[in-house]
């Protein structure tokens, strides 16, 4: 298998290097020869620009005899992101994945998900010049997990799932691009929020803000929870990248949304910050930190201590990451 890869890998590289030099040959020869060769499809790959990112964080501690005491565990964390833009005149379109899942194994219990992400968006916007920073644009994401997530240690009952939540974004309004500070900022008065609970347990316990299921007064289900919620409201997403140091890069992502129908004023917040260090071209290290809040996400803790979950109110959720890993780019 890893064979396979590395073979599929190196075909790629080859195309890639074959492609580049054609271009080469394009470029420099004038016969009528190659003009006839040139293709509507040939030229509309100037337009597009892409990369592709595959990296590994890992951290591992083991005690032999250690005075002090402590459990050995390993903690790894994969991560992949994919970026696809055009751009043409006053056109430009982005798309982007991101697919992230850490685990932690230590000894004495099972192993953990310390991270679980899948995120798709796309936006396309149209300015009225080219001198202009402005685009009327539209955008779309989605974002998921892929497995279960439990309240550790307990394990037989699980919290999210795949699609248990899922949210997606769709809206118009503005953005203003500013190519030299490499920062974006979209504004959008007209957006859809839709959340996605395809589990029926956490549909019918009302989790992430959908209908609750209808009981009898002996706790009988008389009607389904629903399993999906519809939002309409304002969207605010911020991305700013610059480096602030030689070979350290500071990353900013911001999301607000407001509800207009639901405590219009109550801000949804998603915001991530991380610092990327650049060791050389296949080794970085990254710190950072990722806050959310959600009004329809509710906290579940064991407040009587009889080992049932409780559904309390919202809280700030807040992540903190470091680490130090390969990283392939191409």
């Amino acid at each position: 298998m890893k064979f396979q890869i590395l073979l599929f890998l190196f075909c790629i590289t080859s195309l890639k290097s074959l492609a580049s030099e054609y271009k080469h040959l394009v470029k420099n020869d004038t016969t009528a020869v190659v003009a006839k060769d040139t293709t509507a499809s040939d030229s509309m790959l100037i337009y597009w620009t892409e990369k592709n990112t595959f990296g590994m964080n890992l951290s591992e501690v083991a005690f032999v005899n250690w005075n002090s005491g402590g459990n050995n565990s390993v903690s790894a964390l994969f991560y992949a992101g994919f970026d696809r833009n055009f751009e043409k005149d006053l056109t430009i379109w982005r798309n982007s994945a991101s697919l992230r899942y850490g685990i932690n194994a230590q000894e004495g219990r099972e192993i953990r998900k310390t991270e679980d992400e899948l995120r798709l968006s796309s936006s396309f916007g149209f300015r009225k010049d080219s001198t202009s920073n402005w685009y009327y644009s539209g955008k779309f994401s989605f974002n998921t997990q892929f497995s279960n997530g439990y309240k550790y240690p307990d394990t037989e009952v699980p919290i999210s799932k795949l699609m248990a939540p899922g949210y997606t974004f769709l809206g118009a309004g503005t953005e203003y691009s500013d190519p030299v500070e490499d920062l974006t900022v979209y504004l959008s008065p007209i957006t859809f929020k839709s959340t996605f609970v395809l589990d029926q347990r956490l549909a019918n316990e009302g989790m992430f803000g959908v209908e609750p299921a209808v009981t009898d007064e002996l706790g009988n289900i008389i009607k389904e929870g629903e399993n999906l919620r519809t939002e309409f409201g304002f969207l605010v997403t911020s991305d700013f990248s610059k480096e602030v140091f030689e070979n350290i890069n500071l990353d900013n992502q911001l999301s607000l949304y407001s509800d207009y129908l639901n405590k219009f004023g109550n801000i949804d917040v998603d915001w991530q910050m991380a610092v990327n260090m650049k060791v050389n071209d296949f080794v970085k290290a990254n710190v950072g930190t990722h806050i959310r809040y959600d009004d329809d996400v509710k906290f579940k803790e064991d407040t009587n201590g009889d080992g049932k979950l409780e559904t309390s109110g919202p809280r700030i959720q807040l992540k903190q990451m470091l680490g130090v890993g390969v990283v392939y780019e191409f």
